[in-house]
């Protein structure tokens, strides 16, 4: 019997160190660091650069809060993030101005492409215009393959969750 105890000891003990190692050498895959580079890439853009419509985003002493979902990006099949051309996806950012809840914050969102050749990558976000209606210009703008997610997919629960935290965080709530 005490065997069978010692015994279960040290696989309890070999497996808490196993997992252990494995989150701490957790390498983020590649959509994980295009997903993060994505984030960044709009929270840090020039205000001139992340204007919808000609909204003005930035008001002194406010903070441009991004959540974002990939869809995909080209080359497909390049396995480092140094490859990778374009990425497209959804965003969903908010103004965080001192106080001021997330329900009445200037909010962009939408397609978004992100040019990752450029140095800053450049961001290219999709919007109708007078003469185009917004599904024609997703559909000039993205490949076949991510049009049809950027038509029906936004922010997961778990990624708006993420979003409204960091806001409200940013906004002092």
């Amino acid at each position: 019997m005490h065997r069978y105890v010692w015994a279960a000891a040290v696989l309890i003990a070999v497996s808490g160190g196993a997992v252990a190692l494995n989150v701490a050498d957790h390498q983020p895959d590649l959509r994980e660091q295009l997903t993060a580079r994505m984030r960044t890439t709009l929270e840090q853009a020039d205000p001139a650069t992340h204007q919808h419509a000609g909204h003005n985003t930035q008001q002194p002493s406010s903070e441009v809060i991004c959540g974002v979902h990939m869809y995909g990006f080209e080359p497909a099949d390049v396995t480092t993030i140094t490859d990778v051309r374009t990425v497209y996806g959804f965003h969903m950012c908010g103004v965080a101005e001192p106080l001021l809840p997330w329900d009445v914050a200037v909010k962009l969102a939408g397609p978004v492409i992100i040019d990752m050749t450029a140095d800053p990558p450049a961001i290219q976000v999709v919007e109708g215009t007078a003469d185009v209606r917004f599904v024609d210009r997703l559909h000039q703008m993205f490949p076949p393959k991510y049009a049809q997610l950027a038509a029906t997919e936004a922010l997961s629960e778990p990624e708006m969750t993420d979003l409204r935290g960091r806001y409200d965080t940013a906004a002092g709530l």
